[in-house]
């Protein structure tokens, strides 16, 4: 049954207009009146429609049951992801949603290629809200991973966090798995630093806040991978299910 992501209150019995956006997706796919669609709108639940009315512009539906659904890590993990090139940042994210992830934070970093205006930074943001809400329509989560705006890394290690925060690094001396093992399951920031690494300064500065360093191994991995492997790494040590 297909999936949408549907911004608007929703309960049993309600007859609503839905988004352009997903009455467009409706129409592209050649769905039919009377055909039943899965909604979901943040609140955890997910709710089974029937289309009623299909038009050009316009396809409303009738809600018809709900059902609350979790498919949520029972921990929260962020990832803080400095900026890498071209449409890398994209393919993060889809997939750190995937993989559960419950925020997202780009992060601007010394090292990073991509330098991004405000406008180019709120056109990006917008762009990323979109693949989080396909990948969740994809794979099945109810709830939208938070996106937090572009903030410089210097400005960001020194702000409070309740969460550990882990610094993937690779001349920390412990790794990150062995780490897991010797912890309970708990809310994480996962720091990635760009292509060329975060610098001496940041590392330092992060650790200085109480960053915890931890390797991913003896091989380095590149930007675009080292965070979703440690995504994977610590579900697999603490599990994906209450």
């Amino acid at each position: 049954m297909p999936r949408f992501h549907c911004p608007l209150p929703l309960a049993i019995g309600d007859v609503l207009v839905l988004p352009d956006n997903v009455a467009h997706h409706i129409q592209v796919i050649r769905l039919q009146a009377g055909s039943m669609v899965t909604l979901f709108n943040g609140d955890g639940n997910e709710y089974v429609a029937t289309l009623t009315l299909l038009e050009k512009k316009r396809v409303t539906v009738e809600v018809k049951t709900c059902t609350a659904r979790s498919v949520e890590l029972p921990y929260a993990i962020t990832l803080a992801q400095a900026l890498p090139e071209a449409s890398k940042m994209d393919w993060i994210i889809e997939k750190a949603v995937e993989l559960g992830a419950a925020g997202i934070q780009p992060l601007s970093a010394q090292r990073c290629v991509v330098r991004l205006s405000a406008e180019r930074a709120e056109k990006r943001q917008l762009h990323w809200q979109g693949i989080i809400v396909s990948a969740s329509e994809q794979s099945g989560r109810n709830r939208l991973a938070h996106l937090a705006p572009v903030t410089d890394f210097s400005r960001w290690i020194a702000q409070q966090d309740i969460h550990k925060r882990i610094l993937l690094s690779p001349r920390a001396d412990q790794s990150l798995a062995d780490w897991a093992r010797h912890q309970p399951p708990q809310a994480v920031t996962l720091l990635i630093g760009p292509e060329g690494g975060l610098s001496d300064d940041e590392e330092n500065l992060a650790i200085a806040h109480g960053a915890i360093a931890l390797s991913m191994g003896p091989r380095v991995l590149r930007t675009e991978t080292a965070g979703l492997a440690a995504l994977a790494m610590l579900t697999g040590a603490w599990g994906d299910s209450t």
